[in-house]
C-alpha cells in the first residue's frame, strides 16, 4: 500500500482553529516536520483541508 510523506511547510499562527486541528492530528507541530502516513482516504481528507500549508510525497 502506498504512503504519504508529508511536511509542514507554512506556519499555523494565524490561521483557522479546523486547520491547526487538522495540522496537529497528522502529527506537524513544528515547519519542516515530515510524517509518513497510509494513503488512505481519512488521511487525504485531511492532506486535503490543509495543503496549502504542507508538501506531499508519495512513496511506495
Amino acid at each position: 500500500m502506498a504512503e504519504l510523506k508529508i511536511t509542514l511547510k507554512r506556519s499555523l499562527i494565524g490561521r483557522p482553529q479546523n486547520q491547526k486541528d487538522t495540522a496537529k492530528a497528522l502529527g506537524l507541530t513544528k515547519i519542516g516536520k515530515t510524517v509518513v502516513k497510509p494513503a488512505n482516504d481519512a488521511i487525504k481528507g485531511m492532506v486535503q483541508t490543509v495543503n496549502h500549508l504542507i508538501e506531499v510525497e508519495e512513496i511506495n
